[in-house]
């Protein structure tokens, strides 16, 4: 148990930050969950029509450090790949 006033202001601190970065995972997970339905669907125009907000869910969460740069960087290529992928098939 916090002791000192700014523990007791730091706990409160961590939990709102928490707050916000689980909302920040969820977004991330939800909008690369959506993009993968839609690269197994074989939607390339709507996978990318939905990119950018892909891209915006993955470099929120990298730069409030729910990911690390070269995690976000990596996912981002993925995705663009396998989009690149469908014109091909």
């Amino acid at each position: 148990m916090a002791i000192t006033s700014s523990a007791k202001k730091a706990i409160g601190v961590a939990e709102r930050r928490g707050v916000f970065n689980a909302r920040r995972k969820k977004e991330l997970k939800d909008s690369l969950k959506d993009m993968s339905k839609l690269i197994e669907a074989g939607n390339q125009k709507e996978a990318i029509a939905l990119l950018p907000r892909v891209y915006k869910a993955i470099d929120k969460a990298a730069k409030r450090g729910v990911l690390k740069a070269n995690t976000a960087s990596r996912t981002k290529s993925r995705i663009t790949k396998r989009i690149a992928g469908l014109g091909k098939k």
